[in-house]
């Protein structure tokens, strides 16, 4: 084996071009798949994460104005979310819909000290946090306690707490701020993901109490659903939801702008089917740019063989066996498919990394919120020695078909050929 290996590095260092182009070919196969496949994840899970922020499963409702005349009423009518909603909300879709919430949001100042800040204020149900996937850093969230006794408490976010004091967030736990004409007492800290403007929370019922009482605007419903696995079956749904609060707003039953529904069920079905055709198109790029380096290769073995068909004569009038000329083909192909897809695999995995630290790293500063672009752009060990495996059993069999034309020619046609 040692003599073989002596014997196909000799023939390497007298053909070298033939052999560059041969690795080339193999190399340039194997990075292009991973880094194509690499990118392509990179956006995928941007993509992903950005949604992973909300529950699947769960619907927002809003306001919204008539587009069509009703019951003697014009178009462009105004239509705000009232309680009634809510509590159809609640009552007539019980075979679909889990837990029912809503949200009123204003604007106020909030107080500490000599600091203060800015900021809208949401008053919100304890699911707020289940189907908007808050991660709290200390204390707790709105709990049923505070939205039946109309409890001022507030959770503030991070960046928010920091603007109030700065030694530390955590020192405002417990402690009593001033939002607006009235006293509210801190009872969480929550991760601010720099998604949009940073927003306080406090109990809905103290909200509308406090802002709203005075208006019949509920402000937004949310809820968590189960039992519509597809999109019709969701479509459906949605037609009959708006025609029931369109009912309570003497608004058209088919009038698709009297309220807004935004359901984030189907969205994620339709981001699954839209990433889908993204991966199917990649594999497809990277597969068509690996079957390059396929032909490649196959075309330079198969110049390699003709090449050395009047050596291959020579072994064969001094008694070497056809087997020994087949063996030395094929192992010859083994070694530089296997070393020179190695070497593309590691560089396709360094771009990757390369990608990863600088792309992978950077935000978009919309001026309303952060978004990350790329995310994690690599590629699973697996795929790598898969494409590796595919490109050097493809150079063997490339190499096998001429190798086998060799071993079966006789020496006096070998010695032949030029």
């Amino acid at each position: 084996m040692i003599e073989l290996l002596k014997e196909i590095g000799q023939t390497a260092r007298r053909n070298r071009l033939r052999t560059a182009l041969t690795g080339f070919a193999v190399a340039w196969g194997i990075f292009m798949l991973i880094v194509l496949l690499g990118a392509g994840n990179g956006l995928i899970n941007a993509q992903l994460q950005q949604s992973d922020r909300f529950l699947s499963n769960s619907m927002v409702v809003f306001g919204g104005r008539t587009s069509k005349a009703y019951q003697g009423l014009k178009e462009g009518r105004r239509i705000r979310l009232q309680t009634r909603d809510i509590a159809a909300t609640e009552t007539s879709f019980p075979q679909y819909i889990d837990e029912v919430g809503a949200t009123y949001e204003t604007w106020v100042t909030i107080n500490y000290g000599q600091e203060y800040i800015s900021t809208s204020i949401t008053g919100a149900y304890p699911n707020y946090t289940q189907i908007n996937k808050i991660e709290l850093l200390a204390g707790r969230f709105i709990n049923d306690i505070d939205l039946h006794e109309k409890r001022k408490v507030l959770v503030l976010s991070s960046k928010q707490a920091r603007e109030l004091e700065p030694k530390g967030y955590e020192r405002l736990l417990g402690r009593n701020l001033k939002v607006g004409a009235f006293m509210f007492k801190v009872v969480g800290i929550y991760k601010d993901d720099e998604s949009g403007q940073p927003e306080a929370f406090s109990s809905y019922s103290a909200i509308k109490g406090i802002y709203g009482a005075n208006t019949d605007n509920a402000g937004n419903i949310q809820f968590t659903f189960h039992g519509l696995p597809t999109e019709t079956a969701n479509d459906q749904f949605e037609k009959d939801y708006r025609k029931r609060i369109n009912a309570n707003h003497q608004a058209h039953p088919e009038d698709e702008s009297s309220i807004y529904l935004w359901n984030r069920y189907t969205q994620n079905m339709q981001m699954q089917t839209g990433i889908g055709i993204i991966r199917t198109f990649l594999w497809i790029v990277g597969l068509f740019t690996l079957l390059s380096g396929i032909v490649g290769v196959s075309n330079i073995m198969l110049i390699t063989v003709k090449e050395r068909t009047h050596e291959f004569g020579i072994r064969k009038a001094i008694g070497a066996k056809p087997w020994s000329i087949l063996r030395l083909i094929i192992v010859e192909s083994v070694i530089i498919t296997t070393f020179f897809g190695y070497i593309g695999m590691v560089l396709g995995v360094m771009v990757n990394e390369y990608m990863d630290a600088t792309l992978g790293h950077n935000e978009i500063d919309t001026g309303t919120f952060k978004v990350t672009m790329f995310v994690d752009p690599t590629v699973g060990l697996d795929v790598c020695v898969e494409a590796t495996m595919v490109m050097v059993l493809a150079g063997t069999i490339a190499g096998l078909i001429p190798a086998f034309k060799a071993s079966r020619i006789r020496p006096i046609e070998a010695l032949r050929a030029d």
